[in-house]
């Protein structure tokens, strides 16, 4: 009798043993899941960030690109004024000399 009674221990301790490991295990497992989307949500916080930072940056490369180009085509365009002024400048005096000639 001792016997089958010790194997009823035995038997119910190894229950409560698969019980508490079960347990634990469910634990452990959803402390992985917590921790796997913890890092997940670093991870995309983190890509955002850059993604943000790199757009910024890419926009103020466009911005200066942009400003070059206006002062480019700024100083081209005050060139041909003055290119053209000074066409005009000449013609002033041929102008004038026409004038005179058909008043008089």
């Amino acid at each position: 009798m001792a016997g089958i009674s010790e194997a009823i221990t035995q038997i119910k301790k190894a229950e409560s043993d698969a019980e508490t490991l079960v347990e634990q295990s469910a634990i452990d497992a959803q402390a992985m899941i917590d921790d796997a989307n913890a890092q997940s949500n670093e991870l995309i916080a983190a890509a955002r960030n850059e993604a943000n930072e790199e757009a910024k940056s890419t926009v103020f490369n466009a911005e200066e690109k942009a400003k070059e180009e206006a002062k480019s085509i700024s100083s081209k365009a005050e060139n041909d004024i003055d290119v053209i002024k000074s066409s005009a400048r000449k013609n002033i005096d041929e102008a004038a000399s026409i004038i005179v000639k058909n008043i008089l």
